[in-house]
């Protein structure tokens, strides 16, 4: 029987690679250069297991204390390098990459919690902020809008659902690989079918148009 930790390792070190081909491709479309994709990758990849490790008080993050984890940003900074210009046109892979690494990442985030013995809800709370703290470092990094802010996409809804799905697993005693990739296939398919049909919650005030119109504008506020 493989042991949850070698799942959580694995898990982890695909998420790491997914969440940094999406950086490198954001680096290539914003002409950094490798150097600046390398690191773009390392941010996006590895940020939010960073924020989770201190959170939980899990001592050094695993990035700085397991070389492998520095493997997968290099490799995708050069997959990027070699075949960005044949890949170019097809700029729905970043968001594939990153809906990837999204999927692992919420149900890594959820067992790192779960396995230091946090509470469920702050294992979910943990397993959302392990899955989009990267993508929201990369976006800041490359002056982009940030995907979880972005009123017409949603991201963190499905790393909710993994985070949960993955909490009550665990609870129940079902939780296996096979289910890690029953769910990281449920959040997979969540996320990337929103963005294809533009699914969108509702905005923080009721009644705006989603143009962004403030309060006090002539158009774009309804009663």
């Amino acid at each position: 029987m493989i042991s949850i930790d070698i799942v959580l390792l694995w898990l982890d070190l695909v998420g790491v690679f997914f969440f940094a081909v999406s950086g490198s491709l954001l680096a290539a479309r914003k002409q950094f250069d490798f150097v600046g994709s390398v690191l773009l990758a390392s941010i996006v990849s590895l940020g939010g297991g960073v924020i989770r490790d201190i959170i939980i008080d899990a001592g050094p993050p695993a990035s700085f204390t397991n070389p492998a984890y520095l493997a997968p940003p290099l490799l995708a900074a050069l997959l990027v390098y070699y075949l960005f210009s044949s890949v170019q046109r097809f700029t729905s892979l970043l968001t594939l990459f990153d809906a990837g690494g999204l999927a692992l990442f919420c149900i890594t985030g959820t067992l790192k919690a779960l396995t230091a013995g946090m509470n469920p809800v702050t294992c979910i709370l943990l397993g959302v902020t392990t899955a989009v703290g990267g993508g929201l470092l990369r976006d800041i990094t490359a002056n982009e809008i940030p995907t979880l802010f972005n009123n017409r996409d949603i991201y963190a809804l499905p790393a909710f659902v993994g985070a949960g799905l993955t909490t009550l697993l665990w609870h129940l005693g079902d939780f296996n690989g096979l289910w890690a990739c029953l769910v990281a296939g449920i959040v997979f398919a969540f996320r990337v079918t929103a963005w294809r049909r533009g699914w969108y919650v509702p905005l923080a005030v009721r009644g705006w148009h989603r143009a962004g119109v403030g309060p006090g504008a002539n158009s774009g506020v309804r009663d």
